[in-house]
């Protein structure tokens, strides 16, 4: 390669990188309460366009881009820094000690199942959206928005968001939505001046397909099964969205937005959750059954409706079934039903007593 041709590429990967950027961080595999992060203009959309690149030498430079900022070291910690000037950083120690945990404990669930976890680990930040999100880009770089932990303040359910987000990282979502969808707009684009224009109508539609969130959502149930997290945190979680909705979007929002349908997504894993139980627990309109019996339905704790809260003694329940805790007696310790060594449900002072409860489950078991 000669020394103009090297000029040429260094100066195309300059404008490339704003757009590759871009393309990930204007819309990433978000969890989508919110709406997803826009591309700022200081990432310069019309920097390719001056580049003069089309046709398979814009391909090219595409792959090579994604290529380093995905795969390199030194391009995906370039990326990194770029994310936090874009976002900013929440810095207060409580949040992030909190994440560090979480992150720590899903790292070690992911590595159990999927090793390569650690050829690429994470890199992530708290960012100062207010807005419930959390998202994950190019590289294995992931963003936590402020406003999530607002939302959920169980570190279960955070768990489940951050292990779906990591789902969409292993299977390398981020880059296949990008490269499909800049594709796409290299191919569409009669001119280079129009480029610029069918670039940013694609990034600013989602890359992340309703396949891909549906993968993610069923990684990160399995990464919460191989964890010390409670399974039925999968479906609470989006109760919990559900609740603090109130009203359900539109079936044309559902129909044209890449996210299933909140009500959707919760009712997967509960079709889960029966399954890892197997097939011994199921759990309706706030009923938690037992081999098709009733065992209970939980009053509400808290800022925790009495349905969120039936999932998560539902996923104790399953924990039980799946680990062989059921053959042994359930019993109550204090105010906690244990079935063997696994806790089932700490009651309230609306609840029905351990003591009943747990002669209940001893019957039904």
């Amino acid at each position: 390669m000669t020394q103009a041709q090297k000029s040429r590429t260094s100066r195309l990967k300059k404008k490339l990188l704003p757009l590759a950027l871009a393309a990930c961080l204007a819309v990433p595999g978000g969890y989508m309460i919110a709406p997803a992060p826009q591309a700022s203009a200081a990432f310069g959309w019309g920097s390719i366009i001056g580049a003069g690149i089309q046709g398979a030498a814009a391909h090219a430079q595409l792959t090579q881009v994604l290529k380093k900022y995905n795969d390199s070291e030194e391009g995906r910690q370039e990326f990194f820094e770029e994310m936090k000037k874009q976002y900013g950083v929440n810095n207060d120690a409580y949040l992030n000690n909190r994440l560090d945990t979480i992150m720590a404990n899903l790292t070690s669930a992911i590595g159990a199942v999927d090793p390569t976890i650690y050829d690429k680990p994470y890199n992530y930040f708290i960012n100062n959206d207010t807005s419930f999100n959390a998202f994950c880009t190019l590289g294995h770089n992931m963003s936590v928005n402020t406003g999530l932990f607002s939302v959920l303040t169980n570190e279960d359910e955070i768990a489940v968001v951050l292990g779906h987000e990591m789902g969409h990282g292993q299977k390398d979502h981020p880059a296949k939505g990008a490269r499909r969808s800049l594709n796409m707009a290299i191919i569409g684009a009669a001119t280079g001046s129009e480029l610029g224009s069918i670039v940013t109508s694609v990034i600013n539609n989602r890359n992340i397909t309703k396949p891909m969130e549906r993968e993610a959502d069923a990684l990160a149930f399995e990464y919460i099964t191989h964890s010390n997290y409670n399974p039925g945190a999968c479906a609470a979680v989006w109760q919990r969205v559900l609740d603090k909705s109130k009203t359900e979007p539109s079936a044309l929002q559902q129909f044209l937005s890449d996210h299933p349908s909140d009500n959707d997504r919760r009712d997967a894993y509960v079709k889960k959750l029966t399954a890892y139980s197997n097939n011994h627990v199921t759990v309706k309109d706030g009923v938690v059954s037992v081999n098709g019996k009733e065992f209970d339905k939980p009053a509400p704790q808290g800022d925790m409706s009495a349905a969120e809260r039936s999932y998560f003694v539902a996923g104790n329940l399953a924990a039980a079934y799946h680990n062989g805790h059921n053959k042994e007696q359930a019993y109550a310790d204090g105010n906690t039903v244990m079935l063997g060594a696994q806790p089932i449900i700490s009651c309230n002072n609306q609840d029905e007593s351990a003591a009943s409860l747990a002669e209940t489950l001893n019957k039904i078991k």
